[in-house]
């Protein structure tokens, strides 16, 4: 079965405001740079985009994909919350719509349709991956309005060792949610700093006496992502307590 490695990245410049997506995809033989923009969005928005239009270009839809991201929401997403969000009529557990449902349907129509396989690995962002190095590049270049130069060709003449991989791709475990009675976690966000707290009373604690702060409760996983796209923000820049 064939082979195709899909590395994708989004960027914003406010989030919400001007941003860009961009993937590379390769099978080691050849290699296929794709990138874009929007004038007015959101950073989440835009790795979805890396993802729709990675997938959108391969053509042979028999094959298998390795889709590599360093966004929790989009490999999450993608693999497992989007099953339930459909269930419930795209809404959350909490009864809330679902953030970017146009975008979460065209990637639940991708891979539903999909006749080979796709394996989901996360690589961590920032980290000195080359792929995820110049994914990032375009879309930040995209961002800001710059027409970036892509390559399309041989791999053997890309300069990105795409094979420079780390060792561990799994997607980050989530905490238990429990029962429904039993509050998947606390967020707290003073200054656009968020904080996971596990119990109300350090959640508290945090935003007390703040007239800035901003605090939910939330029931789960789909729940807390919704939650930090309304607040600008995304699961990777969370601090937990």
């Amino acid at each position: 079965m064939p082979e195709i490695s899909l590395f994708s990245d989004g960027a914003c410049s406010g989030n919400p405001g001007p941003g860009g997506w961009a993937c590379i995809l390769t099978d080691f033989k050849k290699v296929r740079e794709m990138c874009g923009s929007e004038r007015a969005t959101t950073n989440n928005r835009m790795e979805l985009m890396g993802l729709i239009e990675g997938l959108r270009a391969i053509k042979d839809r028999d094959c298998k994909v390795k889709v590599y991201s360093d966004s929790v929401y989009v490999l999450k997403g993608a693999s497992q919350w989007v099953h339930g969000w459909k269930r419930k009529g795209w809404k959350t557990s909490d009864g809330a719509d679902v953030l970017n449902k146009d975008l979460w349907e065209v990637v639940d129509k991708l891979v539903s349709s999909w006749l080979g396989k796709i394996e989901w690995h996360y690589v961590k962002g920032h980290a000195g991956i080359p792929a995820n190095e110049r994914c990032d590049e375009l879309a930040v270049m995209c961002s800001q309005g710059t027409k970036p130069d892509l390559f399309s060709g041989a791999y053997q003449n890309y300069p990105v060792d795409l094979h420079e991989l780390p060792e561990q791709t799994v997607l980050p475990s989530n905490k238990s949610p429990g029962t429904k009675a039993k509050p998947y976690a606390y967020l707290s966000n003073i200054g656009g700093l968020v904080v996971r707290h596990s119990n109300w009373a350090s959640c508290e604690a945090r935003v007390k006496g703040r007239s800035n702060a901003k605090y939910k409760k939330v029931m789960s996983p789909d729940e807390e992502a919704n939650l930090l796209e309304s607040w600008g923000a995304t699961l990777e820049q969370v601090k937990d307590e």
